[in-house]
């Protein structure tokens, strides 16, 4: 791809979200929009503004950031090592493969009472919520990548007598790591999500507690304030998980 192109989307991808932002304004000015529901985007940046000022909106942020780090440890690590266990090991794929197909289904927000009962209203049980969010798509896309590689490559392996970690080391993780590395981001968004859910219903901080706080009195701005961090962190995740990626697989080059 040109220089001229990805300049070009760029472009688009930038002035898009401010055409339409520009739009849902002049709806709001000229009342096409109830401003009680959708209020316009300048008052929204307003009330980003002042919450920064207050330090409430750091101060919510940090707490969530924090809640999802260590979740997609909690989380991520065990489905990484697993994943990788089970893309080698054909036993060990047939044991847990069919618990894996039986529980990914559940809605994680259904879980959330199980979450609340066993773990209390506390840190614990907002970051294994997070961490069971991170750990199907993490564990699914790492059996996924390391099942693709070349049956080729494990032969020589096999041939040269490498360990079982030489082979993880060598074969089976730089193999499965663009499989992977879309896992993370799969499990990062769902992480994002789960950590809002959660903090609506069992916390004092957090993003998720803004929102709602904001819902029940009513200060709608706020709420929009609140989503619009979740997307902000989402796109900002998503940049730097594909700096990541391009560093840690060279050779798979950008789009």
């Amino acid at each position: 791809m040109s220089a001229e192109v990805k300049g070009r989307d760029r472009l688009v991808g930038i002035v898009t979200p401010i055409v339409l932002l520009g739009l849902w304004e002049l709806a709001a000015h000229f009342k096409l929009l109830d401003a009680r529901f959708f209020p316009p985007p300048s008052a929204i940046v307003h009330q980003f503004a002042a919450l920064i000022a207050s330090g409430e909106l750091g101060t919510n942020i940090l707490a969530s950031l924090k809640r999802l780090g260590l979740g997609m440890l909690l989380g991520g690590l065990p489905a990484l090592f697993l994943g990788l266990a089970m893309g080698v090991s054909r036993p060990l794929r047939a044991a847990i493969d069919p618990l894996i197909s039986a529980t990914y289904p559940i809605p994680k927000s259904a879980i959330l009472p199980l979450v609340l009962l066993i773990f209390g209203l506390g840190e614990m049980s907002k970051v294994v919520m997070v961490a069971l969010g991170a750990f199907y798509p993490i564990i699914i896309n790492t059996v996924v990548g390391v099942a693709n590689i070349d049956k080729i490559y494990l032969d020589v392996g096999h041939n040269y007598r490498a360990s079982r970690w030489q082979v993880f080391r060598t074969i089976a993780l730089p193999g499965a790591l663009p499989s992977i590395m879309a896992g993370v981001k799969l499990a990062v968004g769902m992480g994002l999500i789960l950590i809002a859910i959660s903090e609506m219903v069992a916390a004092n901080d957090g993003i998720g507690y803004m929102i709602w706080n904001a819902w029940q009195v009513l200060t709608v701005d706020t709420m929009y304030v609140g989503l619009l961090v979740i997307a902000v962190l989402g796109f900002l995740f998503s940049v730097v998980l594909d700096e990541i990626e391009h560093r840690l697989i060279p050779w798979k080059g950008r789009a």
